[in-house]
Parts: C-alpha cells; sequence; structure tokens
C-alpha cells in the first residue's frame, strides 16, 4: 500500500508559528526516511492554529532539506491566483528540484471571507471560471503555445526538463468531473467528507479523458488517522487533540463528534487493515494521511507507527 503525507502545519501548543514551520521540515525527512511517497503542504490564510500561507514558499526550503520524497501542495488555491504566477513558481520548484514536484489544485477560500477579499476582489467569479483557469495553467506548465491568446509568445520561466505533476483536490462530484476532464491526477479529500464518495470516484474514472498519450488515471484518497500503540491510547489522543484544535475555531461537541467519526483511529494493525479496505473499496492507488493531534510527538509516533507497520513488515 502507497502512503503519503498531507501537512496542515498545525501549531501545537505551546508553539510559534515558526516552530511549526520547522516540524513541517522536520516531519518531511522524517517521512522520506520512513518510506512515505510524498509530502504535501496546504494553504490556509489567517486561520488560527495554521502555520502556512504560502506552500511554494515552505517546499522550497523543504526541497533544501530533503534528497528524494516527491513534494508538494495540497493545494494551491487557484481562485485566488493568476495561472501563470502559479505556473512560474512550480516550474522554478521542479527546475530547483527535479522531478520531485506535485502541484495539486483547489478551490476552496483557504480562510475567511474577509482573507478572501484581501487576496481577491473576483475570488467567486474565479472559482466560477475554474475550467478555465486550469486549462490556462496547464498550457503554461506544458509549456505549449496559445492560439490566438494573449500570451502566445509566452514562456512560465524556467522551464523545467520535468514538469510538475497537477493534480485536482476535490470532494464532490463536480471537482470529479473536472479532473477527469482535464486529465489530472485526482485527490479525494475523505477527511472533509464522505459524501457521494462512489459516485463521485465512478465519476472520475468513467470520463477520464487523458491529456497526453499514455497518461493513466491516478486516485488518491486523504484520510484522517491517529494511529498510537494501543486503541485505548489512539482515542485518547484524538479526543485531546480535537478539544485542542476547537480552541481555535467555534466547533460544538456534535462537530466534534462528526470529525472523529470521519477518523481512522487504533493501534498499527487496525489501521493498516482499515486503509487497505479504503483501498480496496475505491480502487485507489494511494493513500494520503493527514494526522492533526495538539503535540508533535503523537503526531511523529502515529506515522512512525503506521510506516512500521505497511512498509517494515
Amino acid at each position: 500500500m502507497k502512503l503519503s503525507i498531507l501537512d496542515q502545519c498545525p501549531i501545537f501548543d505551546r508553539q510559534t508559528a515558526k516552530d511549526a514551520l520547522y516540524e513541517a521540515c522536520k516531519l518531511a525527512q522524517q517521512a522520506e526516511q520512513l518510506g512515505y511517497a510524498r509530502y504535501w503542504v496546504a494553504e490556509h490564510h489567517d486561520l488560527r492554529g495554521l502555520a502556512c500561507p504560502a506552500p511554494e514558499v515552505l517546499l522550497a526550503f523543504i526541497g533544501a532539506h530533503t534528497s528524494k520524497i516527491r513534494i508538494g501542495a495540497g493545494a494551491i488555491l487557484l481562485p485566488h491566483y493568476k495561472p501563470y504566477k502559479v505556473a512560474e513558481l512550480f516550474n522554478m520548484l521542479a527546475t530547483l528540484f527535479p522531478n520531485r514536484i506535485d502541484l495539486g489544485i483547489g478551490r476552496a477560500p483557504g480562510g475567511s471571507a474577509e482573507a478572501t477579499n484581501a487576496l481577491s476582489d473576483r475570488f467567486l467569479q474565479q472559482v466560477w471560471d475554474m475550467p478555465k483557469l486550469i486549462t490556462e495553467l496547464l498550457l503554461f506548465l506544458d509549456n505549449e503555445a496559445f492560439a490566438e491568446h494573449d500570451y502566445s509568445s509566452l514562456s512560465a520561466s524556467p522551464v523545467p526538463d520535468i514538469s510538475p505533476v497537477p493534480w485536482l483536490l476535490g470532494t464532490s462530484k463536480k471537482s470529479a468531473i473536472l479532473a477527469a476532464e482535464k486529465g489530472l491526477a485526482y485527490n479525494f479529500g475523505l477527511f472533509m467528507s464522505d459524501k457521494d464518495v462512489q459516485e463521485c470516484i465512478e465519476l472520475y474514472k468513467n470520463r477520464f479523458r487523458p491529456r497526453k498519450e499514455g497518461e493513466k488515471q491516478q486516485l488518491l484518497l486523504t484520510v484522517s488517522v491517529i494511529c498510537a500503540h494501543t486503541k485505548a491510547e489512539a482515542e485518547a489522543i484524538a479526543t485531546r487533540s480535537l478539544q485542542f484544535a476547537s480552541q481555535n475555531v467555534n466547533t460544538s461537541q456534535k462537530e466534534l463528534e462528526a470529525k472523529k467519526e470521519k477518523m481512522v483511529i487504533g493501534d498499527p494493525v487496525f489501521v493498516k487493515e482499515k486503509l487497505q479496505k479504503l483501498v480496496e473499496q475505491y480502487q485507489a492507488d494511494e493513500v494520503m494521511i493527514v494526522t492533526n493531534t495538539d503535540n508533535p510527538l503523537d503526531r511523529l509516533q502515529s506515522f512512525q507507527l503506521l510506516a512500521n507497520e505497511c512498509f517494515v513488515k
């Protein structure tokens, strides 16, 4: 089973944002040593408890401190930006770290309405224009000419020998269809939504059209996981971690329980079996794990135990 990591860069108890960003780099290094396939960082804006508004900056730092693990954004929130700038940023990363860069794209705001307005004057219109924005981004990433377009002679320099791999992230039928029609790899966020999962995945697989000859569909499931030595320990960590997270966002007990229901919580054997069942159920190529705890040691332990169970045995 192929496993990867999504890091939302949580600011742990008694930490600063700087501490959290250095913890992210440390986790990426440990993920590489443990055998995880890729490490992605998420984009959030002015959200208490999360430290990374600019994945492209953190990825440059992490790339310089790792050597082989694939690194990427999960996701760059495209409606906030011009596709050309995003292509430049990730071509730059792909030039510095060849054959290691993933560019995950999302359309969520990633923060409050106030933050969204500060980032973009036309966010809702840009969400509506997402298919067009993705098409433009892909043309820049592929270094292809724009027919009858103002950008016909423009290149997103530096152009790397191996382009970043584009992914679309989502939780809906709309995102599944868009990923399929654009020929993109698709990351379904199970940790955010468990509705219409089978239908979304079937839409993606049935409607997939390769962008280039020989390219195949790729399906990745992102799952929230807490793994510990025992089920009881994992449950205690999960409860404590959700309560800690709720201090930053007004969350009711019912909402906490709903979040916990979506998580995979248990000892290494249980977690591995649960993840394998999800892979089989949805015919996924890979599982990406997000683990948020109230301290870095529990988080690292979770990834270590799971790696030992999945990669060593």
